[in-house]
């Protein structure tokens, strides 16, 4: 047993073998917490004498995870994120958090709790490492803000080390492949959408979220304002300040943009009910494309062709690392990218393709055959004077 001084609390065993920390909460009140061991109590109470000093809050015992879950997503996650994100924190709540620590009340969250919720995500199989890591992340969020707002002595979560990050290996078209790949989407439904995402570099849902307004075909520019929000189909904000950004299209990516209008055009004309949406890429009745419907197709192309498949937003690592290949400044393909820092695109780029080493070999040759030229006309009045002097 661990004596404090008087007011302090203290750190006893319990007969069921777990052990209790008992202190005085900011409330002049006595309360106690029970742990399975005496440095997590010790750790416990310690926190507990923090919060205390604070003059934060005692924490609410009674409130399970779930509940505070509940509290968390009505009134900071609903009212201020986008509906994407919403949704897919709702989602990741409900599938894969709730049902391993939902019913621990939230004072007594502790680090083993969270450490067996990842080990049982990860025990499924069914799960990549991508979404097992966004499941702890989310969860790291919900319980930062029970600390901020009292709810909680302390996050756990971050006494728990985060799942490792999966690393996708880039493999985007070769220059030879982009050639082929034009040949294969030739007189396809899709190939202005296709044409304009290995052209241009914009993610689907910018992509699919163009109208006519945002493309200006005579300056060869398209503006991007919004992004397709995949689940409702609905225009939403850019991911980012930096998405929202104007981009110089290549007059390959204008040409087949030109012939996707005329033949919408005739398409609209032929139909009895065409939406006002305006959307460049658009459903036979003028609406919004799925997402799912446009990848599947890009497969069944790239099968068709005998091509190794790719993802859609492949086409979008194809367009930065054909730039960079080709001696393009990293700020202004992120600049293109629409990423928020250079930093971002540093670190998904950041890599070496065999074209990029062979020029960097070939740029080394070119260096040394210089230097050793130098060399040798450096020494030719040496030579020069001793063939004068034999």
């Amino acid at each position: 047993m661990t004596k404090r001084a008087n007011g302090e609390g203290n750190v006893r065993p319990k007969p069921s073998g777990h052990w209790e920390a008992r202190y005085y909460g900011s409330d002049g009140r006595q309360h106690s917490i029970t742990l399975p061991t005496q440095r997590a109590a010790i750790e416990a109470l310690r926190a507990a004498h923090e919060a205390s000093a604070a003059r934060l809050p005692v924490p609410d015992r009674t409130l399970t995870v779930s509940g505070w879950l509940d509290e968390w997503l009505a009134t900071y996650v609903r009212p201020r994120l986008k509906p994407h994100t919403v949704a897919s924190y709702e989602d990741t709540c409900d599938l894969y958090i709730r049902p391993a620590i939902g019913r621990i009340h939230l004072a007594k969250l502790g680090p083993l709790d969270i450490e067996r919720m990842l080990v049982s995500l990860a025990a499924r199989g069914s799960l990549s490492s991508t979404t097992i890591r966004y499941a702890y992340g989310v969860l790291r969020i919900a319980l930062n803000r029970a600390v901020k707002v009292g709810k909680a002595a302390r996050n756990v979560a971050l006494l728990v080390d985060s799942p490792k990050k999966a690393k996708y290996d880039l493999q985007p078209f070769t220059i030879e492949e982009v050639g082929a790949f034009q040949s294969a989407i030739a007189g396809h439904d899709f190939e202005a959408l296709f044409l304009t995402a290995l052209g241009t570099g914009l993610r689907q849902g910018e992509l699919l979220a163009l109208t006519w307004d945002d493309i200006d075909l005579d300056a060869g520019v398209l503006t991007v304002r919004h992004t397709l929000d995949r689940n409702s189909r609905a225009l939403a904000e850019p991911k980012t300040e930096r998405s929202r950004r104007v981009v110089r299209l290549p007059l390959q990516v204008v040409a087949a943009l030109l012939r996707h209008r005329s033949r919408q055009d005739a398409q609209r004309a032929a139909a009895r009910v065409w939406s006002t949406t305006g959307f460049v890429f658009a459903s036979s009745v003028g609406g919004p494309i799925d997402a799912g419907r446009v990848t599947k197709s890009l497969h069944a192309v790239l099968g068709r062709a005998g091509m190794r498949q790719q993802r859609f937003h492949d086409l979008r690592h194809a367009y930065a690392t054909l730039q960079l290949e080709r001696g393009a400044d990293i700020f202004h393909v992120s600049r293109a990218l629409g990423h928020t820092t250079i930093g971002t695109t540093a670190d998904v780029y950041g890599h070496f393709t065999q074209t990029m080493a062979e020029e960097m070999a070939d740029r080394m040759s070119g260096i040394l055959d210089a230097s050793e030229t130098r060399k040798k006309m450096s020494e030719l009045p040496a030579l020069y004077g001793a063939a004068i002097a034999s």
